[in-house]
């Protein structure tokens, strides 16, 4: 079931989350995050843009939202988007339910571009969004330094 979330889903998500943070080099932030921390940002994104997850018997086992893509007014119909998915859940179905649903609300919200930063090399996210029709726009070198080397990511975007 996909929904949108919820405060007292902050501990799940922060699980998740700081799978990635210190058993991947897929995010930036280097240090775990606390479940206030997860709950004060699940509060500024809900604030206008949406935030989902999907749960399996009850228990979050992905999430994903969209984040302003700049503060500057013109780009106030672009923004960026995240996703993580519990990696027990990972190749079922569950990234793609996910994100389909956030891009339909998007859309419906009057949005017109979605950003994916994606680090790089992630096969898995690539092939998640060049198949919901996202394309490859560009590619910064050596921009992050995590897990002891330097780290390109690259940019995919999708008009809605």
């Amino acid at each position: 079931m996909i929904r949108s979330v919820l405060p007292e889903d902050a501990p799940r998500i922060a699980e998740i989350y700081n799978h990635y943070i210190e058993q991947t080099a897929i995010t930036f932030e280097e240090q775990p995050v606390s479940f206030d921390e997860v709950a004060r940002r699940i509060a500024e994104i809900t604030q206008g843009l949406p935030w989902v997850v999907y749960t399996d018997h009850g228990t979050v086992s992905g999430y994903c939202y969209a984040s302003p893509w700049r503060s500057r007014s013109a780009y106030r119909f672009s923004v960026e988007s995240s996703i993580y998915v519990a990696p027990s859940f990972g190749g079922r179905g569950v990234g793609t339910a996910l994100y389909e649903h956030l891009l339909d609300d998007l859309k419906a919200r009057g949005l017109h571009a979605v950003m994916g930063g994606i680090t790089l090399p992630n096969e898995v996210s690539v092939r998640l969004h060049e198949k919901l029709g996202f394309r490859k726009v560009g590619q910064f070198q050596e921009v992050g330094f995590k897990a002891g080397r330097w780290r390109d990511v690259g940019y995919w975007e999708r008009l809605l």
